[in-house]
């Protein structure tokens, strides 16, 4: 598999993230410790892999509005590109995510202009790594455009917790969490699932495992163990693992090598505060050294 280019379809939106110690009782209310006004969804992914080294784009849906100018400069601040022009009238869409004591988080999302995907005259190359979001399936616009696609490259899906039915979608590598794994399968064991998922797709499955690292399918299970980090916010953990299988399998590493190095990625990550604060290519060099591995 060759790989010069992360191509992603899926969301980018706006967090709202409030930290609370805990979600409220129905219908009271609780003061939040703080808050902060970040792009999320897609946006984690890109960023995982843009400061892993991949070069990036965004080739979602982005909106004309305060919202969606917020998104576009944080886009260019990482240095992702942004292949389409904004959908005129209708803001990007935003969520609020809720992140409790246990660094464990809750969504509510607002749907705005990612729902309209259209894709004019982008080119996809077949050296593309094309991550779609089951976000993105989720919009029947979003779904009936990407299921239209002849797409050449190498294809990854994340499904999210709101994932549906892949359709016809022709799928390289599925990652999701075991909970994720467990609605797409219907299979409780984990390592079972995976080994499901891999004969759904052309290459592989991952099942990330938080804590526990993750189980590569590639076909047959194995657990890649994780990291054992002091975990402050896991909102972006899996699409920090994401962009970081994606970019370190685009270096040449093997699906084994890249699924332990995006472990690392995701543990780095989930002790900083924020859903976009992947580690770039020389601190995860660092963290695992530091963990007596080579990078």
């Amino acid at each position: 598999m060759t790989v010069a280019r992360l191509v992603s379809l899926g969301n980018v939106v706006i967090d709202l993230v409030m930290r609370i110690d805990a979600l409220p009782e129905h219908g009271s209310d609780v003061i939040a410790d703080s808050a902060s006004i970040t792009p999320g969804g897609a946006f984690n992914t890109l960023v995982a892999a843009a400061r892993q080294g991949l070069p990036t784009v965004y080739a979602g849906a982005h909106g004309t509005g305060p919202f969606g100018d917020l998104a576009r400069q944080a886009l260019g601040r990482e240095g992702i590109g942004v292949a389409l022009s904004p959908v005129p009238d209708r803001d990007t869409g935003f969520d609020v995510a809720l992140v409790d004591a246990t660094a464990e988080r809750t969504f509510v999302t607002s749907v705005g202009a990612e729902g309209q995907l259209a894709f004019g005259s982008f080119a996809f190359r077949p050296d593309d790594a094309i991550h779609i979001s089951g976000y993105g399936l989720l919009h029947p616009v979003n779904r009936e455009a990407i299921l239209s696609l002849a797409l050449p490259g190498t294809v990854f899906y994340d499904p999210g917790p709101l994932g549906p039915d892949t359709g016809d979608l022709a799928i390289d590598w599925w990652s999701g969490n075991a909970r994720e794994a467990t609605l797409a399968t219907g299979i409780d064991d984990a390592l079972e699932a995976a080994a499901v998922l891999a004969t759904r797709v052309r290459r592989g499955a991952i099942v990330r495992l938080g804590a526990g690292g993750c189980i590569l399918a590639d076909p047959m299970p194995q657990i890649i163990p994780g990291f054992a980090v002091e975990a402050v916010d896991l909102n972006g953990a899996g699409d920090a693992h994401v962009g970081g299988f994606i970019a370190a399998l685009a270096t040449g590493l093997s699906p084994a090598d890249a699924a332990r190095r995006a472990n690392a990625v995701a543990a780095i990550a989930v002790t900083r505060h924020g859903p976009a604060d992947s580690p770039t290519a020389a601190e995860t060099d660092a963290f695992l050294a530091s963990a007596g591995l080579a990078s």
